[in-house]
């Protein structure tokens, strides 16, 4: 059965047009002006399929999911070179740390350099400093420390920035930065992401563990990683505690994984 969230409505397609994300952090919605379902950073790859009075109905290329976004937040692609892998930085108007900042981006952005100047790499958005981003191809080994640099970002239901992730969210964000390709939902992820384990299997570094609408990175045999609306932020929880918490109110663990090595 397909997923509707991933499967474009036939009744909005009117066309197919190649397109990336213009704003720092955008919300992909169910419907125009509708609940957020998940968010595209600057410079997500994009097919706009239809424009309607303002909104644009809109499928993300990293996972699928389709949704709404204002036609003000897409644009023509641009050939991207960088992406940021600091947690977040911000764009200046001048290659000095000193002057205005423009924007603030997220880790996982990616941005087109047009120059160099310095210590910054020059873009249409302004002047990032060139130690916040690498080459756009550039991938991690590790996702529980690329989760890690979230620590302490506020938890927020469908949020996939430093300015505010879910627990799918930052799950995402780690197997992206590594080369995994990942769904944007809990129960996607469950459902699709790395390889089933036996219950009986210990759990090492960068096992993923389910219940419920939620889901938690093994950060080692003890600890998870996890965005989680009881800290309402991303933290380290020792594994039974959070088994244990998670019991009192969405049950017991549904699943645990494996990433691709």
């Amino acid at each position: 059965m397909s997923d509707p969230r991933t499967t474009p409505d036939p009744t909005r397609v009117s066309g197919s047009e190649a397109a990336q994300i213009a704003r720092p952090v955008v919300d992909l919605m169910r419907r125009p002006g509708g609940p957020r379902d998940r968010q595209l950073l600057l410079g997500a790859d994009v097919t706009v399929m239809d424009r309607t009075d303002g909104w644009a109905y809109v499928q993300a290329a990293a996972d699928g999911y389709c949704g709404f976004v204002r036609t003000t937040e897409v644009t023509a692609p641009l050939p991207l070179t960088h992406r940021v892998i600091a947690p977040a930085t911000h764009a200046y108007l001048d290659p000095d740390i000193k002057s205005p900042d423009r924007i603030s981006l997220s880790h996982g952005s990616r941005v087109a350099a047009t120059d160099r100047s310095g210590q910054f790499i020059e873009t249409v958005h302004g002047h990032i400093p060139a130690q916040h981003v690498a080459p756009i191809d550039t991938l991690v080994a590790d996702p529980a420390e690329l989760a890690a640099l979230f620590i302490g970002t506020p938890y927020l239901w469908g949020g996939n920035s430093r300015f505010g992730i879910d627990c799918s969210g930052l799950v995402q964000a780690a197997c992206t930065a590594c080369g995994i390709p990942c769904p944007g939902d809990s129960d996607m992820q469950e459902r699709d992401l790395g390889d089933p384990l036996d219950p009986h299997t210990p759990l090492r570094r960068n096992d993923l563990v389910f219940w419920k609408g939620h889901v938690a990175l093994v950060w080692d045999p003890q600890t998870l990683i996890h965005a989680n609306a009881h800290a309402m932020a991303v933290v380290f929880e020792p594994l039974d505690s959070a088994i244990a918490r998670i019991a009192r109110t969405d049950g017991r663990i549904t699943a645990r994984r494996r990433l691709p090595a």
